[in-house]
């Protein structure tokens, strides 16, 4: 399980990341479609991890909304 945070990019699509894996970010037409896309690309990445004897970082990040 890894968290994902979503948010609306500058090209109309919406971007989705995993802060846990640097560098793991895909995106989509719609939130589904980046959510879909990021789940794939977050096991791409934990298997090519894996292939080459790598560590796998663990989920330690923490998400909060602060109103401003």
């Amino acid at each position: 399980m890894r968290q994902v945070v979503i948010y609306p990019g500058e090209n109309g699509y919406w971007v989705a990341e995993c802060p846990s894996l640097p560098g793991c970010i895909s995106q989509g037409k719609t939130k589904e479609e980046a959510v879909a896309n990021i789940r794939e690309a977050i096991e791409a990445y934990i298997e090519a991890l894996e292939e080459d004897d790598l560590a796998v970082p663990e989920d330690r990040f923490e998400t909060l909304v602060v109103a401003v």
